[in-house]
């Protein structure tokens, strides 16, 4: 059964879901056994990060539905806000 993003919400409050949202950008990376994707969100100044086993056609130009939750990550010793994305679709 797939994961609907009301039932994620409830269970985890944290969790944010947004519709309809437009990718600027999608960058897929390799990174170990996992391919690391990168979007940009129209009107976000923040990547939306996810891991996945293999690549996925481009999402550049798509709308898309995602669940995420805000995150830090540190750069060079920089701190950096990411968005961890645990659902992506196509909408």
């Amino acid at each position: 059964m797939k994961s609907k993003p009301e039932a994620l919400i409830s269970k985890h409050p944290g969790l944010i879901h947004s519709d309809a949202m437009k990718v600027k950008s999608h960058v897929q990376r390799s990174q170990e056994d996992w391919v690391l994707h990168t979007l940009m969100i129209e009107g976000y100044d923040v990547p939306f990060r996810f891991r996945r086993q293999g690549k996925y056609h481009s999402l550049r130009g798509a709308r898309v539905n995602i669940t995420y939750y805000p995150a830090q990550e540190s750069v060079a010793g920089i701190d950096m806000e990411i968005m961890k994305v645990v659902r992506v679709k196509r909408s």
